[in-house]
């Protein structure tokens, strides 16, 4: 039996290099500018602020407003287990704040079936709450008194956004507790469903 050719297995060699090469180097290009320089791609697809990364929120019992009896509390879980959407804002609840709350209430009912899945929580800071409207426009909602023990929950929402006034922002919390966006005042809720949606469509958990 004759001795390999070195030519013929060298060109071999590089041949399979080259090959590796040209599926590797993409994948160490990606992974060099998102992990050593911190590029990230100017496309989205979201349309709320991202929290990157989620950021776990504190458990926290908190009275209802909604409640008849006023020393009725939450369970201290009460944003987990299903999608959130929480409105925070004063309790008095301006024409924004109403409008707000209609815009939600008309994101859950747009999801269909998947709506059972999201739950509406409205955290009302000072006076709270004219009852009568409350339960007569939005009877799925979640009134809490963001009383001082709110003020660990309160702090985070600050933190995710970079310190900014929380107040009339909408902030989506998923089934295990974690803050995973968050909507400016003037946030349109076409948007807001579509984020929802997708949410909905990739999780398996709530």
């Amino acid at each position: 039996m004759s001795a390999p050719d070195p030519r013929r297995t060298r060109r071999q060699r590089s041949a399979l290099i080259g090959l590796a090469l040209l599926f590797l180097a993409p994948l160490a290009l990606a992974f060099y500018l998102y992990y050593g320089i911190g590029w990230r791609p100017s496309g989205r697809v979201n349309h709320g602020d991202l929290v990157d990364p989620a950021l776990p929120l504190p458990d926290v019992a908190l009275p209802r407003a909604d409640a008849d009896a006023g020393d009725a509390m939450t369970r201290a879980d009460f944003l987990r287990h299903k999608w959130t959407l929480l409105y925070f804002g004063a309790g008095e609840c301006s024409k924004r704040c109403r409008g707000d709350l209609y815009d939600t209430r008309q994101v859950r009912a747009a999801l269909g079936a998947d709506r059972e899945r999201v739950q509406r929580v409205f955290l009302a800071q000072g006076a709270c709450c004219d009852l009568v409207w409350l339960r007569a426009e939005h009877p799925d909602l979640l009134a809490v008194r963001a009383t001082p023990a709110a003020a660990p929950l309160l702090e985070r929402l600050r933190q995710a956004d970079a310190g900014r006034p929380a107040a009339d922002r909408v902030y989506v919390i998923d089934p295990l507790g974690n803050l995973m966006m968050s909507y400016a005042p003037d946030a349109q809720p076409k948007g807001m469903l579509e984020d929802l949606k997708r949410l909905l469509k990739l999780s398996q958990v709530g």
